[in-house]
């Protein structure tokens, strides 16, 4: 009776301390969702608080999912609001979310665990591993080569930025088709001397997608499933493209900047490894973890610690073999975005210490409510890894203002363009919704609820001719 006591006592205990740390929890995450600010701070004009369900409303969000890592685990997952209003269903921590780019880190893993094995050189011509479509060379390429190293850095000089996908009623193109340009985007090719500048490249990674596939005999997402994801522990994950039937119940539907689900509910992505990973915010903390832990020293991890230690050496842009890179040493922290049509989401976390936060939306708008997240989050656990940025906005006249309107077409594809109108002291854009661009310097402006720079270009008589989108992507002045 004794013992039977003990045993029923140590259960009770057991539940009691259960249920404090959920309550303890759920405070935390009460704490945080509501006492959200914006990720840009206009200095002087005080910035007011929101909680998570006001910034869904206002950002036309129907659905977020946010997990967070701290000291090596996972201590909550939550989620938020419908994740198909078709189907009624509502996001839990097991919905999968088109990642967009964020497909790129985790995919590099399957370039860089073929170097390891002695498969693929990360400095050799990458013709040497293509087989059924090569490279067209260039005069560009007359010294220097294109290079896995260089594709995964987004230092190849290879063109098309990114993808918009493909309607479920569209021919879904193979990889070859979608090479040569003969899909819904222009052909891949080289246009600037490889390893001479960064510029990022979604048509880089989906080369890097067809060395993967031609050196392992193996579809990409095949070799993903049974050999990279399984050993990141990342069981809910897949680059299924199109999504197979047995997950559909599973996916999130995709909406538009007016909070309206896409034709289709969503679109699909032949260009696997540049933007075709379906994942939950649960599963990045699995990745983050499976890389801090070996270079932490676990041995059995996917790739060996010199592996992943090269992965994070600084190239052009703080750039590393799949992921961006800030600061160094203990400090250093990895991470991407992800953006694919009614997606939105990003992942941040460190290399050598156990903390990340990813946060996935079925939105457009979804970079209004990512920036407050993170920030929180990281302020409330004292991490480090994200907070607002503070600007000091300048007066600029009408007239000067005015030198910016007019109509804007992005370098690479003619379908992207941009409106810029002078309104009130600052700037209308419309690109993908439209946006308010404060002034910071003549012609520097800051979208502060989509958080971006935008830097115009004028020529010698001070005529606007361009403007770059965080001094990468590029759009010319068309009218």
């Amino acid at each position: 009776m004794k013992i039977n006591n003990l045993i029923f006592f140590f259960f009770i205990f057991l539940f009691i301390s259960e249920a404090s740390f959920a309550q303890a929890v759920n405070m935390e995450i009460n704490t945080i969702e509501n006492n959200l600010l914006p990720s840009i701070i206009i200095k002087g004009k005080a910035s007011k608080k929101s909680n998570i369900l006001e910034l869904m409303k206002k950002y036309k969000v129907p659905g977020v999912s946010i997990a967070v890592e701290q000291n090596g685990k996972l201590i909550w997952a939550k989620s938020y609001g419908i994740a198909n209003s078709k189907a009624g269903s509502q996001v839990t921590s097991k919905t999968l979310f088109q990642a967009g780019s964020i497909s790129k880190p985790i995919a590099a893993i399957a370039a860089l665990k073929l170097v390891e094995q002695g498969k693929i050189d990360l400095d050799t011509d990458v013709n040497n591993y293509l087989k059924s479509w090569k490279l067209p060379e260039f005069e560009f390429t007359t010294k220097e080569k294109v290079t896995l190293r260089r594709l995964l850095t987004h230092t190849a000089g290879i063109t098309v930025h990114g993808f918009p996908g493909y309607k479920q009623k569209d021919v879904f193109p193979d990889i070859n088709t979608v090479l040569d340009g003969n899909g819904n985007t222009p052909p891949i090719f080289v246009d600037t001397e490889p390893g001479k500048i960064w510029r990022y490249s979604g048509g880089g990674y989906t080369i890097m997608e067809k060395i993967v596939e031609d050196v392992t005999g193996m579809p990409l997402e095949k070799y993903m499933s049974e050999v990279i994801l399984p050993a990141l522990n990342m069981h809910q994950s897949h680059y299924f493209q199109p999504l197979p039937t047995p997950f559909y119940d599973q996916a999130s539907a995709a909406y538009n900047g007016k909070g309206k689900i896409i034709e289709g509910e969503y679109n699909n992505y032949p260009e696997q490894a540049a933007a075709g990973l379906w994942t939950t915010p649960s599963d990045l903390v699995e990745y983050y973890r499976s890389i801090q832990n070996i270079l932490n020293g676990n041995s059995n991890g996917v790739l060996q610690k010199k592996t992943v230690e090269m992965m994070f050496e600084k190239d052009k842009n703080n750039w590393g073999l799949g992921p961006a890179l800030k600061n160094s040493g203990d400090e250093l922290i990895f991470g991407h975005g992800g953006k694919n049509a009614g997606f939105t989401n990003n992942m941040l976390g460190f290399a050598y210490k156990g903390d990340a936060i990813i946060v996935m939306t079925n939105g457009d708008n979804g970079s209004g409510i990512i920036g407050p997240l993170q920030s929180a989050i990281s302020e409330y656990y004292q991490m480090g890894i994200s907070k607002p940025t503070e600007i000091a906005v300048i007066e600029m006249t009408k007239t000067q203002l005015q030198k910016f309107n007019g109509e804007y077409q992005y370098s690479e594809d003619e379908v992207y363009k941009a409106k810029v109108k002078a309104k009130n002291g600052k700037l209308s854009i419309n690109l993908n919704g439209k946006h308010v661009l404060y002034p910071i310097d003549p012609l520097i402006f800051m979208d502060i609820e989509n958080p971006q720079q935008i830097n115009f270009i004028e020529n010698e008589k001070g005529e606007i001719m361009a403007f770059s989108i965080n001094e990468n992507v590029k759009f010319m002045k068309i009218k």
